[in-house]
């Protein structure tokens, strides 16, 4: 029988731009992960992502591994040349997705670079409302990371779906079904917001989910406040931070959600470097014990 605990797949993040995703897949894809998100920051470089995408699912072979989403992260919202590689990355990523045997495209909405959230309104339904009709026609759902990239309502650069208040305004703008989120517990904590109630309010617009926690360090807080010189706050792989990833897990089965949980590494500050992979392999074995069901007995 098939096993439903794979409706919720564990998996990580690769890079792109360096040209060998499909190369990195292959060395890692006997650790057990269940999915790859590839993903490209601010270009693609110009790969050929039809080429690409076929070389990733050769590199995957016969095993029980998907691809359900890239990643292109950047400013699409301004035009400098990066940013508007960025812009151009996301259509190519739409464009190809399904040569990944990919159904859905992240990244950050961008935001008018210095200016308060509200101020990026009109820019973004401009630009998205096209990039929706370009998904829509390919059967292509679109994600926004909840990540405020050092940003606030007041100023930023990046992205402006970094909490609730803006998802409201973003989605109201373009109220498109296949527009939602990739969604992670860890860029809530670090701004001390509970996570847990998102889940019930919001998992319908969670097309895809980041594994990463947050260590908030309390003691720090009620010594130093949040804008002192000591750091109150760390990002952490799954397994070394304050959420418990059974109630998430948990909460998300009972909103039916369904889809990939794709460990975003690279930010802990202890299983890095060297220790990068020990801290993913961790962390993938500890949501694969969250979610559970990996032995299934037929009746």
């Amino acid at each position: 029988m098939s096993n439903p605990a794979k409706s919720i797949r564990i998996g990580t993040m690769v890079s792109g731009n360096k040209g060998d995703a499909a190369e990195r897949i292959g060395q890692i894809a006997d650790l057990g992960f269940e999915s790859f998100e590839p993903f490209f920051w601010q270009t693609t470089k110009g790969q050929d992502l039809a080429e690409l995408g076929k070389r990733c699912l050769e590199a995957i072979g016969d095993r029980d591994i998907t691809i359900s989403t890239l990643g292109m992260f950047g400013n699409p919202l301004e035009e400098s040349a990066s940013d508007l590689e960025t812009l151009q990355g996301w259509k190519d990523c739409i464009d190809n997705a399904h040569h990944f045997g990919a159904s859905c495209v992240a990244g950050f909405t961008g935001r008018i670079r210095g200016k308060p959230l509200t101020d990026s309104l009109g820019r973004y339904k401009q630009i998205w409302s096209e990039l929706a009709k370009r998904a829509a026609d390919k059967g292509i759902k679109i994600a926004f990371e909840n990540c405020a990239m050092d940003g606030n309502w007041a100023s930023g650069d990046w992205n402006i779906a970094h909490n609730p208040d803006a998802w409201e305004l973003i989605f109201n703008e373009t109220p498109d079904d296949h527009i939602g989120l990739e969604w992670e517990p860890c860029h809530q904590m670090v701004y001390l917001i509970d996570p847990m109630p998102q889940i019930r309010k919001w998992a319908h617009k969670f097309f895809h989910v980041h594994g990463k926690d947050a260590t908030i360090r309390w003691e720090v807080i009620k010594e130093h406040g949040i804008f002192g010189k000591e750091k109150f706050v760390f990002m952490r792989t799954p397994g070394f931070g304050d959420s418990n990833w059974t109630d998430i897990i948990s909460e998300l089965r009972l909103a039916g959600w369904s889809g990939s949980i794709d460990i975003e590494g690279w930010h802990d500050p202890v299983y890095r470097d060297e220790l990068e992979m020990t801290g993913q392999v961790h962390g993938l074995n500890y949501l694969k014990k969250c979610r559970g069901g990996d032995f299934v007995v037929d009746p």
